[in-house]
């Protein structure tokens, strides 16, 4: 990365530089030397840097079109605001005075083209110092400013805003006697860091700290690393804060306040490594759950979102749990803890599950001690003996039910206070597992299932590395992954407690190479079957607009084609994912899970142009960059579907048109969060492209 750089500072920037970033942006990670030299950059270099990193360069001057106007109610505040910002600049009268109209400008038009009011309390005078500092013209310095408020300042920035409370999890995950602490003194993240959210630390930093920090913010393109620098400002603090027990809590708030105050520029690299370290540690559903608190487009904040301030503790999606434990040993991995009453657990359950009858915590408090010493025992062995069970985060599951769950909050809380670490809870609980595994079953029938069953055989599956898919005997007879072995255990609530943790270590101390979600069906397999140019799935749609049905799909069609019918070159070929959504012709871009035949699921981006729909599947490998999965024209769409039961699970159907009709050439599938937004924005764009065609 140092000589990319080098190579930047000597050659021709709008080029080179956008190359450099893009190597960068994948070996950030593991080079850190070259994070300290760019923050030594002159301002017009600096400028380019981040204009090229927030994808501005050579953007249009959005205010012409704005008649200058500076009329808004709030406009003394305004003006009154900006003048103070270049009073502290200390700049000659008439340099002062260009700079106050610039940013008196940018801050109006942001709220009339936005529909937002400004108020005294609002950071963006701090965000708009750093940027002053580039010398850039004044649409530079609004393009700039409008793309930090739209990828970088979270949405809900507000006084017990839901940023604040996905903070504290964070914080309580990690640090849990340091958040205990804090609860105890009611003192709230929203109470000390408004202001390093809403300005990205410039509030509180100097202005050559806050210009290093960003160097490496923006090129690492990552919205949610503020949360985990926010994490590491606290953690450096931690002792410093518990010593103050005896301060009031308005003085404990101002010391917390001011601690990026103590950050220095050589401090940078060592911020951000740590800051790296403790997201390398923390469960991928704080980001896949809360990927609407940033960005503008398909995905805002809805009433339905859980709220994140009635959270016990960190909440953990079931396809994360599932697939943890297929991770490298540094990965996030978990030691589920079903603590449904003893009667469920027997019917049915997750078979690397430790049970932890929650009910005894009230009913046989002796008997509730011994079993949490057998469980910190049973995760100790299983974690030494490299059991697929193994993990050092432990997860708790209850029924999800919430009446159910009342015992198991109990427990949860019980370990809490202890100051146990890396605690979460199963979002939706066994319910969610069960609704889980029947949705990525989508080639079964419509069975329903009360208990998952052990094979006799006990054997598991085996995936081949290159692509993920199943490889099995066709009855499927003998196929049973360790996920899937749900067990009748039949045992007595007084089994004793040691042969217990005894037949958990031995019954999963063996290891698989990965996991498997597609559940052994009792009836024998359905025969593949292609699709033939005879099969009518749909009238002609060359002249006519396609049906789209975002419906009821009572079963998944057996003869379908996956989407791995792509050639192995296309396959193969791999993109850095943030330079492929910053691109220009991107018109939607939609974070998903695809989801194969199989019925396993991969981390992946849809991203849709004014003609085609891409899936980028994350390469676990290497962060930040993707395979190019899938290249469908939207002309080609068929159908889009989903079960009115699952609704984020949409099917998309590509097919061709023949003398016969439509033949289905591709289906491809995915988990979409708020995916009424997602299709409906697809199906807009598919209606333009058939609309151009007609009337071609």
């Amino acid at each position: 990365m140092a000589d990319s750089v080098e190579e930047v500072l000597q050659g021709s920037w709008d080029h080179d530089l956008a190359e450099a970033l893009d190597s960068a942006g994948g070996d950030l990670d593991a080079e850190q030397d070259g994070i300290i030299q760019v923050r030594d950059l002159p301002p017009p270099q600096r400028a380019k840097l981040w204009m090229i990193a927030l994808n501005v360069a050579g953007k249009g001057d959005s205010l012409s079109s704005w008649d200058g106007a500076l009329d808004l109610p709030e406009q003394t505040l305004i003006h009154n605001r900006c003048q103070q910002l270049i009073d502290q600049l200390g700049l000659p009268v008439e340099d002062g005075r260009d700079l106050v109209a610039d940013v008196e400008a940018v801050i109006t038009f942001y709220c009339k083209s936005r529909n937002v009011s400004f108020t005294a309390e609002l950071c963006w005078p701090h965000l708009l110092k750093p940027l002053l500092g580039l010398q850039l013209p004044r649409s530079d310095l609004y393009n700039c400013f409008y793309a930090i408020m739209n990828k970088y300042i979270p949405r809900d920035c507000v006084p017990k805003g839901r940023p604040f409370h996905l903070y504290r999890l964070l914080l309580q995950y990690h640090e849990p006697e340091l958040c205990s602490f804090l609860d105890t003194k009611k003192i709230t993240p929203d109470s000390y860091a408004m202001n390093w959210l809403g300005s990205l630390f410039s509030s509180h930093c100097l202005p050559e700290v806050t210009q290093a920090l960003w160097d490496v913010y923006f090129q690492q393109a990552d919205p949610f690393l503020i949360f985990f620098l926010m994490l590491i400002i606290l953690v450096n603090a931690k002792d410093m804060i518990l010593a103050q027990e005896g301060d009031s809590k308005e003085e404990l708030i101002k010391m917390l306040e001011q601690s990026p105050a103590l950050l220095e520029a050589e401090d940078i690299e060592d911020l951000f490594s740590l800051a790296q370290y403790y997201q390398s540690k923390t469960p991928l559903s704080l980001r896949k759950e809360n990927q609407n608190l940033f960005g503008s487009s398909l995905v805002a904040l809805k009433e339905e979102d859980m709220d994140l301030s009635q959270a016990l503790c960190l909440p953990v999606s079931v396809p994360e749990i599932l697939q943890a434990n297929q991770l490298q040993p540094e990965g996030v991995r978990f030691f589920v803890v079903d603590c449904r009453p003893a009667e469920q657990y027997n019917a049915g359950h997750l078979s690397t599950a430790f049970h932890l009858d929650s009910d005894l915590m009230l009913h046989n408090p002796a008997e509730f001690a011994l079993s949490v010493k057998s469980l910190l025992e049973a995760q100790k062995q299983s974690l030494e003996s490299g059991s697929v069970a193994s993990g050092e985060h432990l997860c708790f599951m209850g029924s999800g039910r919430e009446e159910e769950d009342m015992y198991m909050n109990m427990v949860l809380a019980h370990f809490l206070q202890k100051n146990k670490e890396y605690v979460s809870i199963a979002k939706g609980g066994f319910m969610a597992l069960q609704q889980h595994l029947a949705d990525i079953n989508v080639e079964g029938p419509d069975n329903v299932y009360v208990h998952w069953i052990v094979s006799t055989s006990g054997s598991h599956s085996s995936l081949s590395s290159a692509d993920g898919e199943l490889n099995s005997t066709g009855d499927g007879k003998g196929v049973k992954s360790l996920v899937n072995k749900m067990t009748f255990a039949l045992k007595s609530k007084s089994v004793n407690v040691k042969e217990k943790v005894i037949s958990f270590i031995e019954n999963t101390s063996t290891p698989v190479d990965r996991i498997s979600f597609t559940l052994p069906w009792p009836e024998k397999g359905i025969p593949d079957r292609h699709v033939s140019s005879s099969d009518r799935v749909g009238k002609p749609y060359r002249g006519v607009k396609p049906v789209f049905s975002i419906g009821d799909e009572e079963e998944y069609d057996t003869d379908e084609i996956d989407s791995s019918s792509m050639s192995d070159d296309d396959r193969k070929e791999i993109v850095n994912i943030q330079t492929w959504i910053n691109k220009p012709d991107v018109k939607h871009h939609i974070p998903c899970n695809e989801v194969k035949e199989t019925g396993h699921m991969f981390p992946s981006h849809l991203l849709v142009t004014a003609t085609h729909m891409y899936c980028l599947r994350e390469i676990a490998s290497r962060k930040g960059f993707a395979y190019i999965q899938s290249r469908q024209a939207l002309s080609s769409v068929v159908k889009i579907t989903s079960k009115k039961k699952h609704p984020e699970l949409i099917t998309f159907k590509f097919g061709n048109n023949n003398a016969a009709g439509v033949e289905i050439v591709a289906v491809e599938r995915y988990l979409i969060p708020n995916a009424g937004d997602a299709t409906k924005a697809i199906k807009q764009q598919i209606m333009k492209v058939l609309d151009a065609l007609e009337s071609s």
